[in-house]
């Protein structure tokens, strides 16, 4: 059996110093000035980093050059570009397969959080479960290594637990000082209690009634996406073969000995199909993990039991610029988590348990819950509506399981790395922030298994693309070199780190006096056209991958992430030669992306299921007066040209696609009209909290207001010469 042969992440040693199990240790230790017990890595070579990313169609010629790779990783999410990343720094010849993009699945969707796990300590406590224990002090390890590796993409973020029972307080005290204490030195900056009224002035929306104080701690926060982007870019830099949108079509196997040697693969983009010899295979597909164990053998066992994380993303005024809020306890068990990301505030919960095979789309049922939980801690000032849910999404999270449980709150995330009959390894379970040792044992389980000739792990340290040469200033630069917003400056300098100078380099002269460089895709965002360019040199193929991974505008704001949708095609296109059809087709699926798996039909339902309008006649009447203001001719409905009409009345000019834009957020029945009726629902959903951002009704009322003031005439005006 499969198990039988598991190797199961770390083991502790005395002192609290890391070892594997195969006693391949990189680190003497020593005591520092401070008497503190530090790792020091061992001088190892580490091969040459390239200066030049290899291109997409390079890679893919390096992995059909026939030749035997060491090692081939099939799955592009964090563990298995982490496997990549480490094989290659052993100087292992390495290849990295993965079916979609780099980060497509749950790697880019997590809660954002780069933690030791909270919860997880508590459990180890109260059940006296020393595996829990020692996952908990591993993590913390790595959430260390984490924010080092990409300053540019982490950072540590504050982290608030409101206490509404007196007796709550001194219980959540020991275990955060606990979870101080198992961090050691790695701990980020030290837990504090805060009194009722400090709670307050640094989350000023928090609900009062009943507050008692709060505790605040420390955990690390990255932009996921860009983190996972970060190393599969620094394993090609390294010689790693990397290829997204290459899915492998079976397993081959050697007729003499039946082990696992290579795979049948596909280009996705191309249709063309070809062998990858490898010594060994990594199965690192997270959720997916059971469907490449049985390409090897079709009878054995699942060990994957997916928990579905679901996400939502309002604007930034719901949360403090640089404080989180979790609450362990939630209604039905669950955490709730409600942290400020990218100006934006994202609220979540986890451990719902799913379908793996379905698609990770977020229900109404989800969102509602969330927001519930959000109304019981935020005072009664601040009004949730459900109109500010700007995207929403659902992350599926691969836990390592018995087939027979279906308890996924019950479950660890310590993974497990395990090596069939046929020598396929596969690593499962773990979380985000254990990417690094998870690879680690992985890379030390494929160099017993197939006697490969490595040396130990060189990651610990290792700085990621764009870290080298970064510092919190660098965007100061950008903006000196270059002239580019500060806005857009900052944005770039963390996205991209030291890269973000080749970004600004392709950026386009805006034509005005400040900015210099730099168009904007969508104006209250500061993602520029030029990254659209550099993403396709990252190897992006698809409108998707830039609005959701080379940029994050789509876990952002869909409604934004469609409007930039257009533009984003068009720069494609040049960049990768589309036809006029293909150009309509990554549209389409784009659109289909942010309609399904970002939430805009959850968004756009609010309206068209709004079908009662529920106004009182006064208000009726004040719509329909409002609405006539632009039907003239008294058609029941108003088209682009009734708008263009009143606005030049006003002396205000807007384009024909932005009015387009503007109409078709209304527009029901997409007939290109938005009729009395629609108007009406609108309206009335606007009043219920459904919907909020309309730019139509904000046009119209303020069309209204200018009008209005036009026609007094100056005698009853007050004034006049």
């Amino acid at each position: 059996m499969a198990f039988q042969k598991a190797v199961k992440g770390t083991a502790l040693i005395g002192g609290g110093a890391i070892a594997t199990v195969f006693g391949l240790s990189q680190f003497s230790q020593h005591r520092n000035k401070h008497g503190a017990l530090v790792q020091v890595q061992a001088a190892e070579a580490v091969p040459a980093r390239k200066e030049h990313l290899p291109t997409r169609e390079q890679q893919l010629v390096a992995l059909q050059s026939g030749g035997e790779f060491d090692v081939l990783v099939i799955g592009g999410g964090a563990t298995g570009c982490g496997c990549a990343l480490d094989a290659a720094t052993r100087g292992l010849k390495t290849a990295l397969l993965e079916r979609d993009d780099f980060s497509s699945g749950t790697s880019s969707r997590s809660t954002k959080l780069i933690h030791g796990g909270v919860r997880y300590l508590q459990k180890a406590i109260m059940k006296l479960d020393f595996e829990q224990y020692r996952m908990v002090k591993e993590a913390l390890e790595e959430r260390a290594h984490l924010l080092q590796s990409a300053p540019h993409l982490s950072g540590a973020l504050p982290i608030m637990l409101p206490i509404y029972k007196w007796w709550q307080l001194p219980y959540y005290w020991i275990g955060i000082k606990l979870y101080d204490l198992v961090a050691g030195s790695q701990c980020l900056k030290s837990s504090y209690v805060l009194t009722k009224t400090r709670a307050l002035e640094l989350f000023p929306m928090l609900r009062r009634d009943k507050l008692v104080g709060a505790i605040v701690y420390y955990d690390g926060q990255h932009n996921d996406a860009r983190m996972n982007l970060a190393i599969a870019l620094t394993a090609a830099r390294y010689g790693a073969a990397t290829a997204n949108y290459t899915e492998v079509r079976h397993l081959l196997k050697s007729s003499d000995t039946g082990r696992v040697c290579g795979v049948r693969c596909r280009d996705v983009l191309t249709g063309k199909e070809f062998d990858v010899r490898a010594k060994c295979v990594i199965n690192a597909t997270g959720p997916f993990t059971d469907s490449v164990r049985k390409m090897d053998d079709q009878e054995v066992p699942n060990i994957c039991q997916p928990s579905a994380g679901v996400h939502i993303v309002m604007p930034g005024y719901y949360s403090p610029d640089n404080m989180g809020l979790l609450d362990p306890d939630t209604s039905d068990g669950r955490v709730i988590f409600f942290l400020p990301w990218e100006k934006m505030t994202i609220a979540g919960t986890t451990d719902s348990p799913t379908d793996v095979t379905a698609h990770p789309i977020p229900t109404e049922e989800d969102i509602n819950f969330i927001l519930s939980e959000v109304r019981n801690y935020l005072g009664p000032d601040v009004e949730v509506r459900r109109g500010d849910v700007l995207a929403a999404w659902s992350g599926i999270r691969p836990l390592v399981t018995n087939p027979d449980s279906k308890d996924t709150q019950s479950l660890s995330r310590n993974h497990v790395v395990t090596i069939s009959d046929s020598g396929l390894i596969t690593i499962a379970g773990g979380k985000w922030t254990t990417y690094r040792a998870m690879a680690r044992d992985t890379i030390d389980a494929a160099v017993r298994e197939h006697n490969l000739e490595a040396g130990s792990c060189q990651t610990m340290g290792l700085q990621l693309e764009g870290a080298v040469d970064w510092s919190p200033t660098l965007y100061i630069r950008l903006v000196q070199d270059y002239g580019l917003e500060s806005e857009v400056a900052q944005h770039l300098a963390s996205t991209y780190g030291d890269k973000a100078f080749e970004v600004a380099k392709i950026a386009q002269v805006t034509g005005k006096r400040w900015p210099i460089v730099g168009k904007r895709l969508v104006s209250e965002f500061p993602y520029i056209e030029a990254e659209v360019v550099y993403g396709v040199k990252e190897y992006a193929r698809t409108a998707v991958d830039i609005i959701s991974r080379r940029t994050r505008l789509a876990f952002l704001n869909v409604q934004a992430a469609d409007e930039a949708l257009p533009r984003i095609v068009d720069i494609m296109a040049k960049e990768l030669n589309w036809s006029e059809q293909k150009k309509k087709e990554e549209l389409e699926t784009a659109k289909t992306f942010l309609y399904y798996e970002m939430g805009y039909k959850v968004k756009t339902d609010q309206l068209t299921d709004s079908s009662e309008i529920s106004l009182v006649p006064s208000d009726i009447e004040r719509y329909k007066k409002r609405f006539r203001m632009f039907d003239k001719d008294k058609k029941g409905f108003i088209t682009i040209l009734d708008v263009q009409r009143v606005l030049q009345s006003i002396s205000v000019q807007m384009d024909e696609n932005t009015l387009h834009e503007i109409l078709n957020e209304v527009d029901l029945n997409k007939n290109g009209q938005v009729e009395l009726n629609e108007f009406l629902q609108l309206m009335s959903a606007i009043q219920k909290g459904r919907v909020s951002g309309s730019r139509l009704a904000v046009l119209m009322k303020s069309a209204e207001e200018n009008l209005r003031r036009q026609a007094i005439p100056v005698d009853r005006s007050g004034g006049g010469l």
